[in-house]
């Protein structure tokens, strides 16, 4: 039998990679005639694996992780029609049935058939199906025909892979949440956060056509990295409030849209910064986002947080100020990217050349065998996007 290798969570801080079994086509005891084998070609550590990795979830021990996939198809189904052999493939990191009411209206994010838990599922993730991640040499992917996005030519895509791995879910992430904030041409839109995932959401924004993207975040070297691209910056350990940063930059102390690109390990800003305050980031949004504006909310909140500073913050219940947020008429969105909502078209977006998102988030390649060391570097704040290449296939 074929083997495989995989980025096993083995405990708070430790990652390590592990023999697993190599996939099957297989949901427990009956077989998975719809689903495929790719052979790993690029796969990216995720802010997502983090709050695992940092213990602040109930992951469980030997979970393998992953969800950022892209691979070439080297098994496939009895019940596989449009996706053949040796495709080359970009993987939605939700796992979607295609067939249950929410599929049908594009909410894939929430399928209802592929987690006995609750609503939605991701591979290599705590409380999302219990499904195989793919920080691996090999994996299986149900529902092909449905999830899968073909790369139309194999050659052009692996010139474009760095860019072309983000489809997976930073760059849709980024995107829905530009989205459904509302940004447009012409738009001032604030994002916080200059992690991975922000600087997509920073990029995705200028490629909708907004006027001024102003980035926040509390590590100098990814308000660089913000700045290399054309994005204005905050620094959020300052003392100066953000209204008053944001000021400094528009000459008003408001912005048009506003994403929150971290979620619920957010820290506080100035005096406060580097403490943990979770509910942060979304007052200081509705703070700064003008009356009848919109704020994306891509950035992660849990139901059960094990490290959560106070009882509340442990079960996802944060001091939000909402009745801010409703005399201000805001509009907010949450929950997880509907990825296929977006991925073809930010596929063709890569291809003729209109973003460069792989510079924008500073993709930097490394071996499977450099994974533990990639999560230990992103946890220090590393202004970089970790892809792992597990066959070396990646020139």
């Amino acid at each position: 039998m074929s083997s495989n290798r995989g980025v096993a969570y083995v405990s708070t801080g430790k990652v390590e990679v592990q023999s697993i079994d190599y996939p099957k086509l297989a949901l427990g005891q009956r077989q998975c005639h719809h689903g495929v084998i790719l052979k790993i070609v690029t796969t990216n550590i995720c802010g997502s694996d983090q709050h695992m990795v940092r213990g602040r979830t109930t992951a469980p021990s030997g979970l393998i992780l992953g969800h950022e996939i892209t691979g070439e198809v080297i098994e496939a189904g009895r019940d596989v029609e449009f996706i053949h052999k040796g495709d080359l493939v970009s993987v939605p990191f939700n796992i979607a049935c295609g067939r249950c009411r929410n599929c049908k209206e594009g909410r894939t994010g929430i399928c209802l058939n592929v987690n006995p838990s609750r609503p939605g599922a991701a591979y290599g993730y705590v409380d999302m199906g219990g499904w195989i991640g793919g920080q691996a040499e090999y994996v299986m992917v149900p529902y092909a025909d449905f999830n899968l996005l073909k790369f139309p030519d194999k050659a052009q895509a692996m010139a474009k892979i760095k860019d072309l791995t983000l489809l997976s879910d930073i760059f849709p992430t980024g995107y829905h949440g530009a989205v459904t904030a509302g940004v447009g041409p012409g738009s001032v839109v604030y994002v916080a956060g200059a992690g991975p995932v922000g600087l997509a959401c920073a990029a995705a924004c200028q490629l909708l056509g907004a006027a001024c993207v102003i980035v926040g975040d509390l590590i100098p070297e990814r308000l660089e990295q913000a700045r290399s691209f054309g994005c204005e910056t905050v620094d959020l350990k300052k003392n100066t409030p953000l209204s008053e940063q944001i000021a400094a930059i528009v000459k008003v102390p408001e912005v048009d849209n506003a994403v929150d690109c971290v979620g619920f390990e957010a820290r506080g800003h100035g005096g406060d910064a580097g403490v943990e305050r979770p509910a942060t980031v979304l007052n200081s949004l509705m703070e700064v986002t003008r009356a009848g504006g919109a704020i994306g909310i891509p950035g992660l909140y849990v139901t059960d947080d094990p490290g959560g500073v106070d009882e509340n913050a442990k079960v996802g219940r944060l001091g939000i100020r909402i009745g801010l947020g409703w005399a201000k008429s805001h509009t907010f969105s949450t929950g997880q990217t509907p990825v296929l909502k977006y991925n073809r078209h930010l596929m063709q977006a890569i291809l003729y050349d209109k973003i460069q998102i792989a510079k924008a988030v500073n993709v930097t390649m490394i071996s499977l065998d450099q994974a533990a060391q990639g999560y230990k570097d992103f946890d220090k704040g590393a202004a970089k996007k970790f892809v792992i290449d597990p066959h070396k296939m990646v020139a």
